[in-house]
């Protein structure tokens, strides 16, 4: 496989899994500023932007920080990478790129949730912009389907390897922030709004259920934390994701015979999480933790773009 071809599928990967946790994460936030007993306001949209590190440049705008203008700005707005329309719009380059590789369904279900973007220039109101970030995450997760119904070949695993190193990397700031950012200065921990704001972040990753099958005791911030680090039973946990690199990283080596300095970087931060507990990771410091987990994953993408020559 050309190496050009190896790191269009592997951000193609990444760019998809993207696209769907700012859907996600903009869906949860709209519902915590409408929808909980006091709404979060502004400070729930500086979360939103500070997680998908786009908080500077949309201070650079000069727009007022309110529901419309952000959730167009991480929607619609092109002129930054942290847009859902940016995101595709790379997914999209990438998979013309690599077109033979991909089937029918893969390829429709990236071109459909582009077309919902295609001379769109505004979201709506909130039940508008809900509307299409539902149609997005509904593409998405066609697309994810298509390719578990995909010839397991290099092309496959290379896919799903930039989802899965994309994903780490979501839930990660997600919390990071959350646990910084969150909550108001003036708010008890385990108050109404702590509440409202630790469920959103169980919605924008799908683990509301997870979430009540796993704990007994109600909403807590530590079982939170635990969920979203700890448990590899949740997909878009950071222990399912770190284990997820390893598997793919072994299943490519076995086909290509790439072997390398990735390989040993998975396998070491798998063997470092095996042995950490959630409230060690607490009283020592979410806050670093978190950071040092981003900083490796960024290294760890790096490594992997040297052993399959993306660069």
């Amino acid at each position: 496989m050309l190496s050009r071809t190896a790191a269009a599928l592997y951000w193609l990967g990444r760019y998809l899994e993207r696209a769907d946790f700012i859907a996600r994460l903009v869906e949860a936030t709209i519902r915590l500023d409408a929808l909980s007993a006091r709404p979060a306001g502004e400070a729930a949209w500086l979360s939103a932007l500070a997680v998908t590190y786009t908080d500077e440049a949309f201070a650079l705008t000069g727009q007022e920080m309110t529901q419309a203008k952000v959730a167009r700005f991480l929607t619609l707005d092109d002129s930054h990478p942290g847009s859902i329309v940016r995101c595709l719009d790379m997914a999209r380059n990438n998979a013309r790129a690599v077109r033979t590789a991909l089937t029918r369904e893969a390829w429709t279900a990236i071109n459909r949730a582009w077309l919902l973007f295609q001379n769109r220039q505004s979201t709506g109101g909130a039940t508008a912009t809900l509307n299409l970030l539902e149609q997005v995450k509904g593409e998405t997760r066609g697309f994810e389907g298509a390719i578990h119904r995909m010839m397991r070949n290099e092309a496959t695993l290379l896919i799903q390897l930039g989802a899965a190193v994309e994903r780490a990397d979501n839930t990660a700031r997600l919390v990071d922030v959350k646990y910084h950012l969150l909550l108001p200065a003036d708010e008890e921990v385990g108050g109404v709004v702590d509440r409202d704001q630790w469920n959103t972040i169980l919605q924008t990753v799908s683990a509301v259920n997870a979430y009540r099958w796993l704990y007994n005791d109600g909403l807590q911030p530590a079982n939170v934390i635990d969920l979203l680090i700890s448990r590899a039973e949740l997909p878009r946990s950071l222990a399912a994701c770190v284990e997820e690199v390893v598997a793919l990283l072994n299943a490519l080596a076995k086909r290509t015979g790439l072997q390398g300095e990735a390989d040993r970087m998975a396998r070491a931060r798998m063997a470092r999480m095996q042995k950490t507990k959630t409230h060690d990771v607490i009283v020592s410091g979410l806050h670093e933790h978190l950071e040092a987990f981003v900083r490796e994953n960024a290294m760890l993408d790096g490594a992997i773009a040297r052993q399959f020559r993306f660069i």
